[in-house]
């Protein structure tokens, strides 16, 4: 699929992964579906419409693997018969991303707080070495409890690291509660903008507005590395899975995965059939 096409068609490929998705968690049997579904969007606009071949990604919170292995599959680094193997024994694909394997997973995440440290580092060899090039990572709100989430921050504005771009799905739920009564609002705009961030807030389901962020934010070489707090809706598309806690973790039986391709395809497919 072309960037063209997404452009001209967010909805389409939206729905389209949301639904590769979907198959892949009731095949495997396995949770973190919602924590999928709240960062597709914005792994779309990112790795189809603004990642260059010089350019790094890092899913951070990597429990959302199966949205990059479906990403990756879509592009064509993933093969459909590599991607048949999601969760199996021996397969290269598993429940948290694995290095060494694609281009596009250059590094072993799923432990939060590693993601940011490392996307940072990779900026600043970027710096060092003159190159034109931006890292990118995707976080979940939760993951802005960690200390070391913190750590990479201050070095990152401490060297200026412009290129840097963080991502924050904000979905207001971790894997024990509301993020806001866990350990506060350590996702909030107000924190990233105070300690030096340039910081913008978007609807992370709207993959042009997500794509036109993060283009204009690019031309910003002022030293500031870059954080994008996105909101979203954990289980988006599926009216269960919703704002539920309980999907970080439950996986789908044959009829809740069957109400859940039919609520995808009502609401992202058949919406652009009737238009």
């Amino acid at each position: 699929m072309t960037a063209n096409e997404v452009i001209n068609e967010p909805r389409q490929i939206s729905g389209e992964l949301r639904l590769k998705i979907l198959g892949l968690y009731n095949k495997a049997n396995a949770g973190h579906i919602g924590c999928s579904l709240s960062c597709i969007d914005l792994m779309i606009a990112i790795l189809f419409l603004n990642k260059s071949e010089e350019d790094t990604f890092i899913l951070s919170k990597g429990h959302a693997a199966a949205a990059l292995y479906a990403c990756l599959n879509v592009l064509g680094e993933i093969s459909d018969e590599d991607l048949a193997t999601y969760y199996l024994d021996g397969t290269t694909l598993p429940a948290h991303p694995a290095p060494g394997q694609y281009k596009g997973i250059p590094f072993a995440t799923g432990s939060l707080g590693h993601g940011l440290p490392i996307a940072t580092g990779i900026a600043h060899a970027a710096k060092i070495s003159d190159e034109e090039s931006y890292s990118f990572a995707l976080l979940s709100d939760g993951e802005t409890n960690e200390g070391t989430t913190w750590e990479a921050a201050h070095y990152a504005i401490q060297n200026q690291l412009d290129n840097l771009f963080m991502f924050i799905d904000k979905n207001g739920l971790q894997g024990f509660g509301a993020t806001d009564q866990v350990l506060g609002e350590t996702a909030s705009p107000e924190k990233w903008r105070a300690i030096g961030f340039e910081t913008v807030e978007i609807d992370g389901h709207d993959i042009l507005t997500i794509h036109q962020t993060i283009t204009e934010l690019k031309t910003h070489k002022n030293g500031l590395p870059k954080a994008i707090i996105a909101h979203t809706v954990k289980g988006k598309g599926v009216s269960y899975m919703e704002n539920k806690l309980e999907w970080h973790y439950l996986p789908m039986n044959a009829d809740l995965y069957q109400q859940a391709t039919q609520e995808v395809t009502e609401r992202y497919l058949n919406e652009l059939t009737n238009a």
